[in-house]
């Protein structure tokens, strides 16, 4: 039993100890990016990219949650539109808004997270031309709070998978 206790406790300190690293170490400001080359020209992939509606086709956050809800306000690709989700536990509830569009280039959203947690970030898609197909890059800016630089390294395993899978179901519909 005493072993027992003291491999416990031997857990409990390095716990306690990586969440000391993790607050002091880590840098409050997040960024994440992917990328994905697709083999389709720039205009054929900003269809499903350029727009909000579209967006949702292939985000693997919004498939996280079968019966997730989702309100439009506008028709999702001008400056200023946006949507309001409300899911389970995994997916949450938030509002993403359009605040910048360079057709066929670059299209800017602002997050902001309700539930689980508050909180604001950037999203980016940047689309590039690569060979004979388009380079898409998928980034997210935004400042972690204490509790979130703790879970820094399993964010980022997360974000890695959900990014990941999204750009490939995006390649997928983008060269069909």
């Amino acid at each position: 039993m005493k072993t027992l206790l003291k491999i416990l406790g031997f857990i409990i300190l390095l716990a306690v100890i990586y969440a000391i690293v993790a607050i002091l170490a880590f840098d409050k400001k997040q960024h994440f990016e992917r990328s994905v080359v697709i083999n389709a020209p720039k205009e054929k992939v900003w269809q499903h990219v350029g727009s909000l509606k579209e967006y949702n086709v292939w985000d693997p956050f919004s498939k996280a949650d079968k019966d997730i809800v989702i309100t439009y306000s506008g028709t999702g690709d001008k400056v200023g539109d946006s949507y309001h989700w409300k899911g389970n536990s995994k997916v949450g509830e938030g509002e993403q808004s359009v605040t910048e569009i360079v057709p066929n280039d670059k299209l800017v959203t602002k997050l902001h997270f309700i539930k689980p947690f508050e909180g604001d970030a950037v999203a980016k898609f940047i689309l590039t031309p690569e060979g004979s197909g388009t380079k898409v890059t998928w980034s997210i800016d935004n400042e972690l709070n204490t509790m979130m630089k703790i879970m820094k390294p399993m964010m980022d395993m997360n974000m890695k998978t959900m990014f990941d899978q999204g750009l490939g179901d995006l390649k997928k519909i983008s060269e069909k």
